[in-house]
This record gives structure tokens, sequence and C-alpha cells, in this order.
């Protein structure tokens, strides 16, 4: 009787580790990812139907040859096109990924599957670990623009903005479209030139087709610019104009929110966040959000989504890592999401994750700065601020933050000259931003009598 027992857990044990193999081994060759429905209008697109028809067509070429390199790149580019277009990058990174993993198996040096593995780790913030790809895939093909463009962000990421500068140049002088344009664009507002960023995204939206994501995210870049700018109105205009090209457009609908938040129509900010979020769970709306309900009284809200933030980019970084994915790191957002709470020390803890990661870049320093200055720790503050400074980069929000940073630390001077930087763009910054800058220029002109 007992060895009869024994034969058949044995006998089962071995019927599910066979059925793990199976399984393994499908994942491995790129069947185990469907696409997922859209929401809302995305859902209705012709687009959407031609996707559709697409993933199923390559997927069978896979199943029926899981070596076919060519439908194996075709549905991982299928897959990257479609994080950008419903936002769900945990998702759609890790199934990407699989399929140019499978590819670079059975033909290491294949160009393009090291162009799209960098490009998943730079959407997954893995930027020096794309980077190393990035550079790799430009020795096998040094003609290519796409790949100039990767280096670009990955440079950027990294805080080697001369680097990047190069690469722009690169890229502009291989193939000058949509993609160059933005990078031009975005290199310029980096070192301060916003009038300059404004006129390259300009040339990006027209370079790119109507309706298209990668034309509507330009728009949406052009309309933020004109809101650093302070020139709202045409902010407003371009986001409508994304809207009529392309309706449902989540980022759009988010910049709408925006336009709300500045004019002081809470209610109608949040309608848009809710939308936007409802469509591309984008835990960037959710962020904002959060400042709006406190800005409308409705503080247990915003308690309450700011700590659900929190949980869905842990959350999101655990799954990756639970899936054979090397993660996401969310450290940088992270940071700003504990200081909602004030949870000041996990901030920081995040904050220098992200610092020990990449130090040269200006962004990340800013992060560290603003965390220091919650901590009451102006003097450590000021060395990160005044790298994320280096590039005379004209951001509102990171010219409001150096003011109080070195006014609390005592700098009168330069905190003065960073107040009247904010006040002469005319530029929205949020509500705490603009109270605890009024408290400085108040107590600047009490300190003059």
């Amino acid at each position: 009787m007992n060895k009869k027992i024994i034969y058949r857990v044995t006998l089962l044990l071995f019927l599910i580790a066979i059925v793990f193999i199976i399984v393994r081994s499908n994942k491995e060759q790129g069947i185990s990812y469907e696409l997922k429905e859209r929401k809302g209008n995305l859902a209705k697109s012709n687009e959407y139907i031609l996707t559709r028809a697409s993933a199923d067509r390559l997927q069978l070429a896979i199943k029926e040859n899981p070596e076919d390199k060519k439908s194996l790149l075709g549905l991982a580019a299928l897959y990257i096109q479609e994080a950008r277009i419903t936002g769900d990058h945990v998702y759609y990174d890790m199934a990407a990924l699989q399929q140019v993993n499978n590819v670079l198996k059975i033909e290491p040096e294949n160009f393009e599957a090291l162009t799209y593995k960098a490009l998943v780790y730079l959407s997954q913030h893995h930027f020096a670990e794309g980077l190393e790809v990035a550079e790799k895939a430009r020795e096998i093909n040094p003609y290519n623009a796409f790949i100039y463009g990767l280096l670009v962000d990955a440079n950027v990421e990294m805080g080697n903005y001369k680097k990047a500068v190069e690469n722009s140049d690169s890229m502009v002088s291989i193939r000058p479209d949509i993609r160059s344009y933005s990078r031009i664009s975005y290199l310029r507002e980096i070192y301060g030139d916003n009038p300059g960023a404004i006129e390259a995204m300009k040339l990006a939206v027209g370079a790119g087709m109507q309706g298209e994501e990668g034309t509507e995210w330009a728009r949406v870049q052009l309309g933020h610019l004109y809101e650093n700018t302070g020139d709202i109105r045409s902010a407003e205009m371009h986001y409508t104009i994304a809207l009529d090209e392309r309706p449902d457009y989540a980022y759009a609908i988010a910049g709408m929110a925006r336009i709300a938040t500045a004019k002081k129509d809470y209610t109608k900010a949040i309608h848009y966040y809710l939308k936007a979020y409802s469509l591309v769970e984008d835990n960037v709306f959710n962020e904002e959000l959060v400042d709006v309900y406190r800005l409308a009284g409705q503080n247990e809200k915003a308690e309450a989504l700011a700590r659900s933030v929190i949980e869905n980019m842990n959350r999101a970084s655990k799954a990756e890592l639970t899936n054979g994915n090397i993660g996401h790191y969310s450290d940088r957002e992270l940071a700003y999401a504990y200081l909602k709470v004030n949870d000041n020390d996990k901030a920081l803890a995040h904050a220098l994750a992200e610092y020990n990661r990449r130090p040269n870049n200006i962004d990340v320093n800013e992060t560290v700065a603003w965390v220091y200055y919650n901590q009451n720790k102006a003097g450590k503050a000021i060395p990160y601020i005044k790298e994320a400074l280096k590039t005379n980069c004209k951001n509102p929000t990171l010219l409001a933050h150096a003011a109080l940073i070195f006014a609390r630390a005592g700098d009168k001077v330069l905190a003065k000259n960073y107040l009247e930087q904010v006040s002469s763009s005319k530029a929205y910054i949020s509500a705490s931003l603009q109270t605890e800058t009024l408290h400085v220029i108040q107590d600047l002109l009490i300190a003059k009598r």
C-alpha cells in the first residue's frame, strides 16, 4: 500500500515537473503574453483593430517556428508601441523583452534586437544598462538614427549632457524627423533655451502624421513647454488640438487638468485626472491628482490616493522582478510620493538610491536637495541643488526649489535671484510652492526694511 502511494506521489510530481517545463518553455518562446484589451475610444479605433490582427499573425508565426526572428522582433515592436499607447509598461516591457531575448539567444549580435533591448531597459529606468546595450548596437551600425536617439536618452538620464548633444547632432544629420527634433527640443530645454526648445518641438509636431501617438505626444510636450514659460493660453490650445486629432489621449487630458488647476477650477481638474487615469494607468496622473484633492479641501481622498500611488509603484517593481526581468526602478518617483505622505526618511532613502545610480543627473540632484529641504537640512541640500542648476535649466519648479533652499540656508542673494526668475517666467507652479515662495518674498522685503 505504501509503495502504491509513493508511486502515485512520484508520478504526480513528475507530471507537475513536465507541465512546469512546458510552461517555462512556452514563456521563453514568447507566446505567453497576449495583447490586452484597450480602454475607451482606443479600443474602438481602426489602429487597434490592425494591431490585434498583427499580434495574432505574429504569435501564430512564432508558434509554428519559435526561431522566426522577424516575427519575434515584430511582436516586440508591437508590444513596445502598445506600452506607449496604453501606459502599461510593466506588462508590455516584460512582453517585449521576452521576444528580444529569444532573438539574442539565436543571434547575439542582432542589431534590431539590441536596439529594442536598450529601449526596454530605458523604459524600465535601467539607464546604465540601456546605455551599455545601445553603445554595443551603435558599434554594429553607426549609421542608424534610431540608435543615436536611444544614446541621447540614455546619456541625458545618466547626466552625460555634452555626450547627449553630440549624439543628437549625429541623429539629426542622419535623419531629421520627429524623433530627432523632439530630442533637440529636450536638450535645449535642459540648457535653459526655452524659446529654442519650443521652436524645435514645433518642427517635431510638423514632421509627424496628425493623430498618430508619436505626433500627439510631441504636441503635448509642446503644450507643456508653453506651460513652463507661462503661456497657458497656447498650452491649452495645443492640448485641445491633440484631443481633436486623437480623442481620449490621456496625456492631453492630463494637460487640460493642469490648465484647470492653474485656473483654480479644481472640480474640472479632478474630472480630467480621473478620466486620464481611467484610460492609462500612469501614476503621474494620480500624483498630480493628490495635490488637486488637497487644493479642493478633500484631504482624506488625497491621503488615500497618495498611499495608493506608493503601493502601486512598489507592486509594479516586485511584479517585474518575480517574472524573471530586471525590474523597474522607481526610486526618484517614490521619493516624491513619500514626501506627499510626510515620510521624509523613506523619501531620502529612495532619493539617495537613485542618486547612487546616476549622480550626474540634474533631476536626481534636485530630488535629493528637495528631500533634504523637507527635512529642514538646507545645508545638506546646497551641493545637490547647485549640481541640479549646472545646465542653467529654467524649469520653474526647479527655480522655485532653488530659491527656497538658498533662502533657508541664509543665502538671500541667490534666493532673490531665483525668485525673480520664477516670477518673470509667469509659469504656473504648484500651489504649495507658490505659498512658500510668497512667504520667502515677504521675508526678504521685511529684511530690507
